[in-house]
This record gives structure tokens, C-alpha cells and sequence, in this order.
């Protein structure tokens, strides 16, 4: 591997390679798009805290679920994994390189997707299963 010196020449000069252009844009895109739907869903999580305040296991299954809450709270919980992958993959880059840095990346996605599957399973089951 030959070590070079990454300038501000390098960067600024469109005809060098500097990473992978297409990988960069989609996960810009990815991370733009994602934290916008957090947002809109901002009220479901919202009307969920202000209805379930103070009630108990009974009526939490009861509202969890319905399928117009469960449902959209199992994409809620993908659609937030994929941006706490993104937003650790942008963290990881900037303070690891090389075999550490894909070693790192790969627990990174494996502890997003356990999360992942652990809660849409969870609700899930709530709302088909009861």
C-alpha cells in the first residue's frame, strides 16, 4: 500500500479519486432522507408518550397493538437503525482505518440490525399475536 499525503490540492483537483463518489452520495442521501422521516414521525412517537403516560401493561399492549400504531412503529424502528448506522459510520471514519475500521464497521451493522429485529419483532408480536 503506498502512503500518500492527502493535501488540499488532492481534494480540491476533480481528477484525483478521493474515496468512492457514488458509495458518498448514497449515504448522504440515505442520512438526509432518513433523519426527515424521523422527523414526521416525531408525532407518532410523541402521541404514543403522551397517551401511555402513567397506564399499564394492558392498555400499552392494547394501543402498541393496533396495526395503525404497531405497524408504522416497526418502519419507525428500521428507519431509525439505518440512521444510527449512518451517523456511527460517519463517527468511525473520521478516528479508525483499516482492518480495525471494517472490523468495527461490521459490529457496528451487526449491533444495528440485532436492535433492529429485536424491536419490529417485538412489536410485531404485538400487534399480530397480541
Amino acid at each position: 500500500m503506498r502512503d500518500t499525503v492527502i493535501t488540499k490540492d488532492i481534494i480540491a483537483n476533480p481528477k484525483t479519486h478521493y474515496g468512492n463518489a457514488k458509495a458518498s452520495t448514497r449515504h448522504f442521501i440515505t442520512q438526509r432522507v432518513t433523519g426527515a422521516i424521523n422527523i414526521l414521525f416525531l408525532g407518532l412517537l410523541l402521541y404514543l408518550v403522551v397517551r401511555l403516560a402513567g397506564q399499564d401493561r394492558t392498555d400499552m399492549v392494547a394501543v402498541i397493538g393496533s396495526a395503525w400504531i404497531g405497524l408504522p412503529l416497526a418502519v419507525l424502528i428500521a428507519i431509525v437503525a439505518v440512521h444510527m448506522r449512518n451517523g456511527m459510520r460517519d463517527t468511525l471514519e473520521d478516528y479508525l482505518h483499516g482492518r480495525v475500521y471494517s472490523l468495527v464497521m461490521m459490529l457496528n451493522t451487526l449491533f444495528c440490525l440485532v436492535i433492529a429485529l429485536a424491536g419490529i419483532g417485538a412489536v410485531l408480536k404485538l400487534v399480530f399475536w397480541g
